[in-house]
């Protein structure tokens, strides 16, 4: 089945029911359905190629909602475009991906002048909130299509349907390919894991670009209700949950963290929350308990990547549960879980031997959820998929339960003395003071050890801790080696626009004038 598919089976079995609320805004299944029907026929009869790439930029709005899946109901490929990235980075992935059709919001405007001069693929522009000089404003650009229902696209499941960016914290994104494959395994995989429900409510806070929108359409066979926020603020997160009875919710870490050290976390109501999804990196053991301890017995966990989105594994909310509780189990909370049920999940060494249990390696995958390569860029395809298995770039390994634990990216590794530390894990520990928010480690240079371990730590609003303190800390849990030599206290540390820590730039500030970056 097509994403769109699920939206119709929506609106079928639910035409009264909301869809997408922000604000006073609010559109049920049966009008989101003919509204991006509308926006369906009004491209294709202006001109789109088979397959033809459409953008959508704009910070979280049903609007964009609904030109992403007008993009499914015409048969391109929706190539999701982060309001928060750089204009520079935006420009180099609608190049690469060889965009043909952009809808924006229009605070973006200053910027399209720029982007048409910048980006040649580009022949169809669409504002979707406001006319903008000669561009349309979307409810003009759908004038008169009136009850015209839009050409039906043939079922293909190895049909391309979006181009998603890799990630981008250490360069420029590749452009990932999914097909209606990879989205019917996801949304089913979603089913199987996260369990159906009568009616859930979605809290889409994080960029819809990212995993919070992606969870929006994973949600579509249970007919959400999608409730959407222009950016993630934590005081409005909380009033939302109350509010609104959110079920669902999906954050990063980082924002989890926020959320935790904000001064009246203990004053909402949090009992409608039945999944809430934490990913995009690891979370630290101290952070989660906390977690369940506020938000209740909802908490849960998924690993994946764009490569493979989400669900390559699952620590559901009673695994998460019966870890705080038992003290035999504690270790479960470094866990990302088990392997989903339609993905082969192996430990493998640099020679794609598969590792026996305990054994730290490279994380590797393959199934449908795997997505098929990378936008026209063979090469980038043949280094990630080699002898059938999507090569992650992940460390890690399996304890004796099958329970997943991510050491590490690769590139993290910090070589002191010999050694191998994994950040990570540092960070983990770090994260569990009471006083911290949030911390990287990092290796910088050092004339004795190589490389040695440093910790750049953000203290949550009127805590303190010292140097001192945070070393001993580690020391007492991880050993002497993996404790860091230095430790920096930042305000706040650079992120990239999905909220993960962003490593490269804090880098810079230690390799600066060194001539190798040793990490």
């Amino acid at each position: 089945m097509r994403v769109i598919d699920f939206l119709d089976k929506a609106a079928i079995n639910h035409p009264d029911r909301a869809a997408f609320i922000a604000g006073a805004e609010r559109y049920t299944y049966a009008q989101i359905r003919a509204y991006s029907g509308r926006i369906a026929v009004a491209i294709a009869g202006t001109g789109l190629a088979d397959c033809g790439r459409i953008a959508v930029y704009s910070p979280n709005n049903i609007r964009a909602f609904a030109c992403v899946l007008a993009s499914f109901r015409a048969g391109g490929t929706w190539v999701p475009i982060n309001a928060r990235n750089s204009l520079e980075v935006n420009i180099d992935f609608m190049n690469l991906t060889e965009c043909e059709w952009l809808f924006y919001h229009s605070s973006f405007a200053g910027l399209i002048p720029q982007i048409r001069a910048e980006v040649p693929t580009l022949a169809h522009f669409v504002c979707i909130d406001i006319a903008d000089g000669d561009t349309p404003a979307l409810a003009d650009f759908i004038a008169g299509t009136g009850d015209r229902r839009p050409v039906e696209i043939a079922h293909d499941p190895h049909r391309m349907a979006s181009i998603l960016g890799s990630g981008g914290t250490t360069g420029k994104s590749k452009g990932t390919l999914w097909t209606n494959l990879t989205w019917e395994i996801l949304l089913a995989e979603a089913s199987i894991q996260m369990g159906m429900s009568a009616h859930p409510v979605h809290l889409c806070a994080a960029p819809m670009t990212h995993a919070a929108g992606v969870l929006a359409f994973m949600l579509m066979p249970q007919a959400p209700t999608n409730i959407v926020m222009e950016k993630i603020d934590p005081l409005a997160l909380m009033q939302n949950i109350q509010e609104h009875r959110v079920t669902h919710l999906f954050l990063p870490p980082t924002a989890l963290y926020a959320m935790l050290a904000h001064p009246r976390v203990r004053e909402f109501d949090y009992s409608s929350l039945t999944h809430f999804l934490v990913a995009a990196s690891p979370v630290a053991p101290d952070k989660l308990a906390e977690a369940v301890d506020v938000f209740g017995p909802c908490m849960c966990q998924c690993y994946g990547q764009v490569e493979a989105p989400m669900l390559v594994t699952y620590l559901s909310q009673a695994e998460i549960l019966d870890a705080v509780r038992d003290e035999a189990h504690r270790h479960r909370l470094m866990s990302c879980g088990r392997p989903g049920v339609l993905s082969v999940m192996e430990v493998l060494d640099d020679d794609d031997r598969v590792l026996p249990r305990g054994e730290r390696g490279e994380i590797c995958v393959r199934g449908n959820l795997v997505a098929p390569g990378y936008y026209r860029s063979p090469e980038a395809t043949a280094e990630a998929h080699r002898n059938a298995w999507l090569h992650t770039g992940d460390v890690g390994y399996w304890d004796a339960d099958g329970y997943v634990y991510i050491v590490d990216r690769k590139k993290d590794m910090i070589i002191t003395g010999g050694f191998n530390v994994f950040s990570a894990e540092v960070e983990n520990c770090i994260n569990g003071h009471p006083a911290v928010e949030n911390c990287a480690v990092i290796g910088v240079p050092d004339p004795k050890w190589g490389e040695a371990v440093k910790a750049i730590v953000a203290l949550k609003p009127g805590a303190g801790a010292t140097e001192a303190q945070i070393i001993e800390f580690v020391k007492q849990a991880l050993g002497g080696v993996k404790a860091p030599k230095s430790v920096e206290f930042w305000k706040e540390l650079p992120r990239t626009p999905v909220g993960k820590v962003q490593k490269n730039e804090i880098r810079k500030k230690f390799w600066a004038n060194v001539a190798r970056a040793v990490n």
